[in-house]
């Protein structure tokens, strides 16, 4: 089997593996990894904002405000005006929002993170930069993406 063909099994594994926990985390908790994370990142601090978020996951705000649209008619987000700035929205996970992550199952990318970084920092660099470049090579290196595990959702209108 030449390079080319190994690289592309590679790729599609690492595809399938993303798709394989999305379906699994749908399953489960009725959510996209994308929308775990936002609950995530508002569990963490009890209470962020949207811009907070958007720089957080490294995605634009308006992706950002569509995720929490879907959340909030889900339930599981509470939007409030702050009290000191009025042109601020405070976000606030609800009771159900809470039962939804705790019924999330291990993310992929937590193991992702857990395994990279036991990586000593050369194979840590070689690794980012060989996926920096696929990225590249897919013309995929401009797009709107978070550091979030997910084959959809980030980007789509």
């Amino acid at each position: 089997m030449d390079r080319t063909d190994m690289s592309l099994i590679a790729l599609r594994r690492i595809l399938r593996a993303t798709e394989l926990y999305g379906r699994d985390l749908a399953r489960a908790a009725g959510l996209t990894a994308v929308q775990v994370r936002v609950l995530q990142v508002i569990a963490e601090t009890g209470r962020t904002t949207p811009t907070a978020i958007a720089n957080r996951m490294g995605v634009s705000q308006a992706t950002i405000s569509a995720l929490i649209d879907r959340l909030e008619a889900k339930g599981l987000v509470r939007r409030t005006r702050s009290d000191t700035d009025r042109r601020q929205t405070n976000l606030t996970l609800t009771e159900e929002g809470t039962e939804a992550l705790s019924r999330a199952p291990d993310a992929l990318q937590q193991r992702y993170v857990k395994r990279f970084e036991a990586l000593p920092d050369w194979e840590q660099s070689m690794i980012v930069a060989a996926l920096e470049r696929v990225s590249a090579l897919l013309d995929a290196d401009q797009m709107d993406a978070s550091p979030v595990l997910d084959p959809g959702e980030i980007g789509r209108s």
